[in-house]
């Protein structure tokens, strides 16, 4: 990402900073923080991957463990894969508040429960420190790109602190309200795409039944109101039967797993969206847990 990024960095204060788990989306969000000019210090649970990013980025450090590497930092990143990997790092003895100086703010990228995001920031209220839940949208490609939607959930002064940062890899870093706000405004984002993934494939898998040129199909519903996201950027590789990228059926199926336990206890129907959970579980079966979300319409074919 160093030599080919092109993004312009908002000015804000260089700041000793922190970032935990240096997977497909922390490795290149934490590369945006070294390159807006902030001394990074990373951790991962595979420490080959630290020993690399320090490797391509000169002057970066890194931690045998998220107590070492949080030492210092004025804001503490985390990006890792679920509620339990998410407390492995950030409590114990070993852990990222073991570690934090008094007053910083560990800022959480995972998509997690609102149940963890909840205990996290009652520990660190309990330990002088600052948490906001900031779940993500944008996939790899928003993290390689630096231009990810960010939704908040913390305290204003919190996210007051943690934004200038964040805006590294952001293109909107936004506060959505108390501690577990930013997790359930996430579960809202994967609803959304769960019915729409659905719809687009439903709607190729009939066009090209219908012996039409999909191709142009989506060309032309794009200029219209059938226009999103997912037309414009998976539309033509769904209809090439390419699924090998993007963000994986594993992933939205622990994410939908997530939305449909809340639903269970604040009382939201969500009939479309377990539907398409189960669709996942299908397109699972045929091999795919490591295909991107739009291979729903293999089911289909």
């Amino acid at each position: 990402m160093s030599s080919t990024n092109s993004k312009t960095y908002e000015s804000a204060p260089s700041q000793p900073v922190a970032f935990l788990g240096l997977g497909v989306m922390g490795y290149p969000m934490a590369g945006h923080l070294h390159a807006a000019g902030h001394r990074v210090s990373v951790y991962n649970r595979t420490a080959t991957k630290s020993i690399a990013f320090c490797a391509e980025y000169a002057g970066a450090t890194h931690g045998l463990t998220p107590k070492e590497a949080v030492a210092g930092a004025d804001i503490v990143f985390c990006c890792v894969g679920n509620d339990n990997d998410l407390r492995s790092v950030v409590l114990g003895p070993d852990g990222a508040f073991a570690g934090m100086k008094p007053g910083a703010t560990l800022v959480d990228h995972t998509t997690a429960s609102a149940d963890v995001a909840r205990e996290l920031y009652a520990a660190a209220r309990a330990l002088g420190l600052h948490f906001v839940d900031a779940p993500v949208s944008g996939g790899q490609a928003g993290a390689q790109n630096g231009a990810l939607t960010v939704m908040c959930g913390g305290d204003q002064a919190a996210f007051d602190a943690a934004k200038p940062a964040g805006m590294a890899f952001s293109k909107a870093f936004t506060l959505m309200g108390d501690s577990g706000a930013g997790q359930l405004t996430k579960m809202v984002n994967q609803i959304c795409i769960a019915g729409l993934v659905q719809g687009l494939s439903e709607a190729i898998a009939f066009g090209q039944k219908a012996g039409l040129d999909v191709n142009q199909v989506l060309d032309v519903i794009g200029k219209g109101a059938a226009q999103s996201w997912q037309l414009d950027n998976r539309g033509k590789t769904m209809v090439a039967d390419k699924f090998d990228f993007g963000f994986a059926v594993d992933w939205m199926r622990k994410d939908l797993g997530l939305v449909l336990d809340e639903a269970k206890r604040n009382g939201a129907r969500l009939p479309v969206t377990a539907l398409v959970d189960q669709f996942y579980a299908d397109v699972q079966a045929l091999g795919g847990q490591r295909w991107d979300t739009s291979s729903l319409v293999r089911r289909l074919r």
